[in-house]
């Protein structure tokens, strides 16, 4: 785009308010993440974002940034709601695809000689796929309920405890979420994927806390060094695609007519006036996704609960699991923040990023409010993954925001091209993690050669202050569509 980043310190890089754009940008990011963010269109779509009608402060992005749908993957904006739009875009296909993260009592040295049976019966147990669909059938009537009440309809119908709720964001329920706006296909591909895991980078991993770096923050997460624990990656899955679908076609529509009163850079960037019906009907029907995701989560935790204690023989007591901590990194929200001064209400995207509130801020819950939101990063299958804790510089640079993965720097059909002829699985087996999956193409696609390095990119957040490491797990097992 012929836009030359700014270096403004070893983990800063500003992107200069140029032609269009009504913000400058700002990239998190080190001297060696940078260069695979230059490699692509990320940047520009950047600088796309910051020509939106009421984006206030910077287009944000993290150090995972990647190429994305009109929005880069591991963008963050947040719009005035007055003169700001709403884009699907910068939520992205999958609503409220997010991370859940559940510790145990078990010790990693008890199971690793039965890791490889554990993950064949995790596999058969937790559906996955493309188009995979689970034991739950849903009537029009019980889906409209799970849209509305989301985490809360999944215990209410015996998956999980009344306790998972404080340990989900916005208690697995956004407000506002309104079935009634929603089309007949997305209805019917909501039907039956409840309880689903998906494909692609949708992942079950089994793990090992192997390092400590925040003793405090580790115990009052209750982690600690040689623990299992259990992350889910998954989000809202044919319905949330068709919801996003949907709307992007609708908005699409208005800017091709000339409805919308400005001029979009990218058709991908359609999106609607925060204050038209439009966006009030999309804002809606994402949360009805969203709400969907969190009971799809809640119900996958409880699956794999029941999983574990057959396949192991012992008690919920012995097994002692519970949530630590469940994060969306695919929405917009209405949040407060302070600019210039003031307290304003924004309307902030979020497309792969996570949101990280810092000590006692009012909307943590109680038992982790003197310690910071849980903030969890998951790795490729071959690598690490984190638990940070939000910190303050995230709610004075990023509008409370931090990375959500590693980020790819590989197109799937690259990695496929790299992992031909290759056995990913024997090569993963060869470092000691058991993987099965429904394809070797998932396999191939999500080689870890496709994606940055995350500890380089935890380091980054770590040291801009938007989050602190609090500990590290290794893989041990796991399932993928």
């Amino acid at each position: 785009m012929g836009v030359k980043l700014e270096k403004i310190d070893e983990y800063r890089w500003l992107l200069p308010k140029t032609g269009a754009m009504r913000v400058p940008g700002l990239i998190f990011s080190n001297d060696e993440l940078i260069k695979a963010v230059q490699d692509d269109q990320s940047v520009t779509q950047l600088a796309n974002v910051a020509t939106l009608p009421g984006i206030v402060g910077h287009a944000l992005a993290m150090p995972d940034i990647h190429w994305g749908y009109g929005f880069p993957i591991g963008g963050v904006a947040a719009f005035d709601l007055d003169e700001g739009i709403i884009s699907p875009g910068g939520v992205g296909y999958d609503i409220n695809c997010g991370c859940r993260l559940m510790t145990t009592l078990l010790r990693a040295n008890e199971i690793r000689p039965l890791m490889k049976d554990l993950v064949s019966v995790l596999f058969k147990n937790i559906p996955s796929g493309v188009g995979s669909k689970g034991t739950i059938r849903l009537s029009k009537s019980d889906e409209a309920k799970v849209a509305v009440q989301g985490s809360t309809w999944a215990i209410n119908s015996g998956f999980g405890t009344i306790e998972d709720l404080e340990r989900t964001e916005d208690r697995g329920a956004m407000e506002n979420a309104d079935p009634s706006v929603l089309s007949e296909r997305a209805v019917k591909r909501g039907a039956d994927q409840l309880g689903t895991l998906g494909s692609g980078n949708h992942f079950l991993e089994v793990q090992e806390v192997d390092h400590i770096y925040n003793s405090e923050k580790a115990k009052a997460y209750d982690l600690f060094e040689g623990q299992v624990t259990i992350s889910i990656h998954s989000g809202s899955r044919g319905f949330g695609h068709q919801i996003c679908d949907d709307f992007l076609k609708e908005m699409g529509r208005h800017a091709v007519t000339g409805k919308l009163p400005f001029q979009l850079p990218d058709r991908q960037l359609a999106c609607a006036p925060l204050k038209s019906d439009l966006a009030r009907r999309y804002l809606t029907a994402m949360a009805c996704a969203a709400n969907y995701a969190w009971a799809n989560r809640q119900i996958l935790m409880h699956l794999t609960r029941e999983t574990l204690l057959k396949a192991l023989s012992i008690s919920p007591r012995e097994l002692g699991m519970k949530l630590l901590y469940d994060v969306c990194h695919n929405i917009a929200k209405k949040e407060i923040h302070t600019l210039g001064g003031n307290r304003v209400m924004l309307c902030v995207h979020r497309k792969g990023a996570t949101r990280a509130l810092p000590p006692r801020h009012p909307l943590l819950p109680k038992i982790y409010s003197h310690v910071g939101q849980p903030v969890l990063i998951p790795g490729d299958m071959g690598t690490k993954s984190y638990v940070l804790a939000g910190a303050e510089a995230a709610m004075s640079q990023t509008f409370g925001s931090t990375c959500h993965g590693a980020g790819r720097v590989l197109s799937r059909s690259k990695a496929l091209k790299i992992a031909k002829g290759r056995a990913i699985y024997r090569e993963l087996e060869d470092k000691g993690i058991f993987v099965q999956s429904r394809g070797k193409r998932t396999l191939n696609e999500e080689i870890p050669e496709a994606y940055k390095d995350v500890s380089q990119v935890v380091e980054v957040v770590h040291e801009a202050g938007l989050a602190y490491k609090v500990a590290r797990l290794k893989p041990l097992g796991v399932i993928k569509g």
